[in-house]
């Protein structure tokens, strides 16, 4: 048994080494941006003194346009893919959470499994059926391979909070005369916001980091996101490091601002569907 005396000292001494984990990458990272590219294999851990821009301008100046044209595609893709999402699973997330029948049940289990079985497992099934519908190397089969993979995660997000929607606010509309529809978008949907921050910060970033699937379906040549195009940025036989540095802190930064517009309700919306229903 560890002792109170012990335990004052040791959580703080985890919490540091934990942080300093953590905080190791981002520090290399950061560091070498801005950092000449000859300097960074000597010292990656020095600081960069006297900083320099010239990392960032050589990722805007390559000739292949490879960060504009990935963050274009990362920003189309990740905003569909996000927006369809939220609406599907705000929507299922309600019926399977106020229905009884034995087909929601159903369905919830199906949702369930499908949280179980990692992208890998069934991208090579995915890719028989995104061609038989000639949507290979499209951003829209990429889209709807997000959608049907990450719609059990929002789902059962929402489930969550739903339940902690009074039913009478929802009877009372349709006493006055409201849709179903109507009902939900105009008196549940807007008590879900948090719930439906947490599901667009959560699958946002996972959308916008995701590696092998974009590296798929789009394929080496057709397309690329800013995923792909830090791997394409790496050369057979050589790399300029520099700009491969500069080229991550830039595919950082555009969904690191999208979570700090999103972070107020957040853990919000992590914690109702936890606590309430």
């Amino acid at each position: 048994m560890i002792d109170a005396r012990t335990h004052a000292w040791l959580r703080p001494l985890v919490a540091i080494f934990v942080g300093a984990a953590f905080f190791l990458p981002l520090y290399l990272m950061l560091v070498n941006v801005f950092k000449p590219g000859e300097e960074i294999l000597p010292s990656p851990a020095s600081l960069p003194l006297p900083p320099t821009l010239e990392n960032i301008s050589g990722v805007f100046a390559r000739e292949d346009n490879l960060f504009t044209f990935g963050l274009v595609n990362s920003i189309a893709v990740t905003a569909l893919s996000i927006t369809i999402l939220t609406v599907l699973s705000a929507m299922l997330g309600h019926y399977l959470a106020r229905s009884t029948r034995l087909f929601a049940k159903v369905l919830l289990v199906t949702l369930l499994c499908g949280l179980m079985i990692p992208i890998p497992v069934i991208l090579s099934p995915v890719t028989s059926v995104l061609k038989a519908f000639d949507l290979m190397a499209t951003l829209q089969g990429l889209v709807l391979v997000n959608v049907g993979y990450y719609v059990p995660f929002g789902v059962l997000l929402f489930m969550g909070f739903v339940k902690g929607v009074p039913r009478e606010l929802e009877e009372a509309a349709e006493l006055d005369g409201a849709s179903r529809f109507r009902v939900f978008w105009q008196v549940v949907f807007p008590l879900l916001r948090p719930a439906s921050a947490s599901v667009l910060i959560f699958l946002g970033v996972w959308i916008w980091n995701d590696f092998l699937t974009p590296l798929i379906v789009l394929g080496p040549d057709s397309g690329t996101t800013v995923t792909v195009g830090v791997y394409r940025a790496i050369g057979q036989y050589e790399s300029d490091f520099g700009d491969l540095f500069a080229f991550m802190f830039l595919a950082t930064l555009p969904i690191l601002i999208f979570y700090l517009a999103l972070q107020k309700n957040f853990v919000k919306g992590l914690t109702g569907g936890a606590v309430k229903g």
